[in-house]
């Protein structure tokens, strides 16, 4: 299948777009850990807040690298 061209990005090769779904696959895994990090009453919530946004810039840094855009 073609993908659309979306400004600042190229298309991706297969072997690209299999790394992006393992990327997004661990991802997953991550909220789900998050999530029950969040059920458990005695926990910090403010650093388990801290740590899922760091989680989630470094998987979109990870899908950045494959994804290689050229725009900011």
């Amino acid at each position: 299948m073609e993908q659309p061209k979306i400004t600042g990005y190229r298309q991706l090769s297969p072997e690209d777009a299999a790394l992006m779904n393992e990327i997004k696959a661990h991802g997953e895994e991550l909220k789900a850990l998050v999530e029950k990090l969040r059920g458990l009453p005695d926990t910090d919530q403010r650093w388990i807040s801290i740590g899922a946004t760091d989680l989630q810039t470094g998987l979109m840094a990870l899908t950045r690298s494959v994804a290689k855009p050229t725009s900011f």
